[in-house]
């Protein structure tokens, strides 16, 4: 069995000379830079071309169908993004109509736009107790479907940045009965299926797509990702015309050199690295519980591989002041130098893989029991840091259309509420849209707006970099939409 890799590596230490790209010729000594310059070739005899993968490329993704139980599986060197773009715009036909999870990933909502979609939004459940978004209701899709037959596909993520899980199976079988495709965005689950601790996979419960960040949990170099292919309700030839357009045509190899090499070691040791690493996680799981005001967030169906610590409630006893997730976040990364993946209003996410030390994991511990003993509990005042609902007025394609309207204007967020918002506006991470084209702008919208400015939570996706204007359209008519833009 031949590996990516090791021909790298090999063709590396030859004396076969390169008059091709890339630049640096495989000469690290040209920039003194420790980088993986002697494996890093373009397609030359050899080394099969992913865009029209034959050789070991194929053979590579063959594997990887295999381990992750797909029928057929390519690999994404831009990310899961340029996965879940060719599968959205694969699975759907120009003008038509999606039913997505809202808190589906900002690339999602941009396939929406490339395809002039439009979409039909299903809310998860808000937990107020934990200040989370929860699974996606199988039986609110079921409706959702009844009322929209023109739906041509359905997306979720799943699970959650938060770790929240939905119910694929049943999802997928509600979905089927309409005869459309369930797309799945298990960016965050390429670890599931090679452990009992863990669930399995999207693709045994069902689902036409699924995208996999390996990067995300596995032991892969960032920007790898999986896409895989099942069934016949999807047109598999459109979603690989997709993934030509989507990925680059100078894919790298050090990448996909990397994600081989990710899938051989968990085939060849994974026993052994997820025993170990599923048993210092649950121990850790148990001290977290042990906390006093910090409290480890568990749903009923959920990821623990991420650690999910709450301090809703919480005050800072010496200054009598109220405690939240950016301060968590601060504490641990200025004090104690450990780096959380996210901080949320009340919350902040430390995602854990097999890569974790036993030692990494004991300094958080200890930090947090540290940072636990300065707490105490005192109810608060109900933020809700959900996802707002406001009306969506046009779709993001009719929005792009309106950028000539005289009516356009940027305005303060005090000012804003009843306009249609010609921008996203999302935190990030997750990436999930708090507001975007084509919605009209609430009251409570721009409260919560309030609240996350004042944590310290960062908004993206605005053209006012400083956060304190949005372009907004004024609140306007079908009609006069269709008189402006013809």
């Amino acid at each position: 069995m031949e590996y990516l890799y090791e021909k790298l590596e090999a063709y590396g230490k030859s004396d076969y000379y390169g008059f091709h790209m890339p630049g640096h010729k495989r000469n690290s000594d040209v920039t003194q830079a420790n980088l993986p310059y002697g494996i890093d070739i373009t397609e030359i005899e050899g080394f099969d071309n992913l865009h029209h993968a034959e050789e070991i490329i194929r053979e590579a993704e063959v594997r990887a169908a295999s381990m992750y139980h797909a029928e057929e599986t390519h690999y994404l060197i831009n990310g899961s993004t340029a996965g879940i773009l060719s599968a959205v715009m694969g699975c759907t036909k120009k003008g038509g109509k999606i039913l997505m999870a809202r808190n589906c990933h900002k690339s999602v909502y941009h396939a929406v736009f490339l395809n002039e979609l439009r979409p039909v939004y299903i809310y998860p459940e808000f937990d107020e107790t934990m200040e989370l978004n929860m699974a996606v209701s199988p039986e609110k899709i079921e409706r959702l479907l009844e009322e929209h037959k023109e739906v041509q596909a359905v997306v979720l993520t799943s699970p959650t940045y938060d770790g929240v899980l939905s119910d694929i199976e049943r999802i997928s079988e509600i979905v089927h009965q309409k005869k459309i495709p369930l797309i799945v965005d298990e960016a965050h689950g390429a670890h599931f299926g090679f452990h009992p601790y863990f669930p399995e996979n999207a693709n045994t419960k069902g689902a036409d797509v699924v995208i996999h960040s390996l990067h995300k949990t596995l032991p892969a170099l960032t920007q790898t990702a999986l896409i895989h292919l099942n069934g016949t309700r999807i047109d598999r030839r459109k979603i690989r015309n997709y993934l030509h357009i989507f990925q680059t045509s100078s894919p790298s190899y050090v990448l996909m050199a990397s994600m081989d090499e990710c899938l051989r070691m968990v085939a060849e040791q994974g026993d052994v690295l997820f025993e170990t690493y599923v048993k210092n996680l649950e121990s850790k799981r148990g001290e977290l519980k042990k906390l006093k005001h910090i409290r480890l967030m568990e749903t009923e169906e959920f990821d623990r591989s991420k650690l999910v610590l709450s301090v809703k409630d919480t005050i800072l006893k010496k200054e009598n002041r109220v405690f939240t997730g950016k301060m968590l976040y601060e504490r641990l990364l200025l004090e104690y130098h450990l780096q959380m993946e996210m901080a949320a209003g009340s919350y902040v996410i430390a995602m854990t893989s097999i890569g974790d030390t036993k030692e990494g994991m004991d300094r958080l511990i200890s930090a947090l029991f540290e940072i636990d003993e300065e707490l105490e509990k005192k109810s608060e005042e109900e933020k809700r840091y959900y996802l707002p609902r406001q009306e969506q007025v046009f779709t993001s394609f009719e929005v792009e259309g309106m950028r000539r309207m005289e009516t356009v204007k940027s305005l303060s967020w005090q000012k804003s509420a009843g306009f249609i918002s010609m921008e996203y506006a999302y935190l990030y991470p997750p990436g999930i849209p708090l507001l975007t084209p084509g919605e009209q702008i609430t009251g409570q919208f721009i409260r919560n707006i309030k609240i996350y400015t004042e944590e310290g939570l960062y908004l993206q996706g605005l053209e006012d970099y400083t956060n304190q204007s949005i372009r907004v359209v004024k609140q306007t008519t079908k009609e006069q939409y269709e008189e402006t833009n013809g």
